[in-house]
């Protein structure tokens, strides 16, 4: 570990000094390492020399956010910093990976249920649609805000927003533009329903997104939360793998999906593949016309 990062990590832990370190997996836009303290405790340490504005005090957030629902296990944020030689950085719990336990998938799709279920009950309640603050969503912006109406939220804040990023970086056509606006315009008829209050979501779960702890049990990292319609955050589990039809079947035993939910999931997965086609380039292009041509 450089020095003055680990100086840094010292600082804001406390107590102890860095006994050791070694590179970790997961450190896709950051390096990730695992710090043993003198004391023996482990801690998971992102840095970035370059990070983008606030990402570490975002992840931090959003892990928090998720912990307090008690449904499924995150790593719990120590905290974020810098020093002054030391790139920005994040201090997280540190969880040993192991293999999926019997009934991996049911338990998890249960408690991907329960997350969403008790983020809409007593003092957590909400009617409202967003976050406190705007996050990310791998390295893509997201706006959050809050606003009253889910269809505009989505429409001005995740539809619109992936379209004009796509337009700025060239990777727009007028055939994706026009389909967009027709879709953004139709969008009150097309998921305007159910009426459901929001839920806490953790907003880029994918296969990538979740790890195995040593109780064999799912472990959620690198959240882009926001409260929304949970179909939302089902639709990106669809999209890439990863979560078998046991897993959906265990999620709708706690909490059923409401009529037409087949042809909302369609919609929300735009959101994920436009950012993948801003993120990764124009192989995704062919996937977000195809949903537009089919609702638009």
């Amino acid at each position: 570990m450089d020095p003055a990062l680990r100086a840094a990590v010292e600082e804001l832990i406390g107590a102890a000094k860095v006994a050791s370190s070694r590179p970790a997996g997961g450190g896709c836009i950051s390096r990730a390492e695992v710090v043993t303290l003198e004391d023996g405790r482990r801690f998971f340490v992102k840095s970035n020399p370059a990070p983008l504005p606030g990402m570490f005090e975002r992840e931090a957030e959003g892990l928090a956010a998720l912990a307090e629902t008690g449904t499924i296990r995150v790593p719990r944020p120590i905290g974020a910093g810098q020093g002054d030689d030391a790139p920005p950085f994040l201090v997280l719990e540190a969880i040993d990976s192991g293999n999926r336990r019997e009934g991996f998938s049911e338990d998890f799709g249960r408690r991907f249920a329960r997350l969403h279920a008790s983020s809409t009950a007593g003092e957590v309640n909400t009617t409202r649609f967003g976050f406190d603050h705007d996050n990310y969503i791998g390295a893509t912006p997201q706006p959050n805000g809050w606003a009253e109406d889910w269809c505009d939220f989505w429409r001005r804040r995740r539809l619109d927003h992936q379209l004009a990023l796509a337009r700025e970086k060239g990777l727009s056509d007028p055939t994706l533009d026009r389909l967009g606006e027709r879709l953004a315009d139709r969008l009150d008829d097309l998921i305007g329903h159910p009426r459901e209050p929001p839920s806490l979501l953790h907003g880029d779960l994918w296969s990538g997104n979740y790890m195995v702890d040593e109780q064999g049990e799912a472990v959620l990292i690198d959240p882009a939360v926001y409260r929304g319609r949970r179909e939302a955050d089902l639709a990106m589990t669809l999209l890439f793998g990863g979560f078998d039809a046991r897993f959906y079947a265990a999620y709708e035993e706690v909490w059923p999906l409401e009529p037409g939910s087949e042809d909302r999931l369609e919609i929300y997965k735009l959101y994920h593949l436009l950012n993948h086609l801003n993120l990764f380039g124009r192989g995704y292009r062919d996937g977000c016309v195809a949903i537009l041509r089919r609702f638009a």
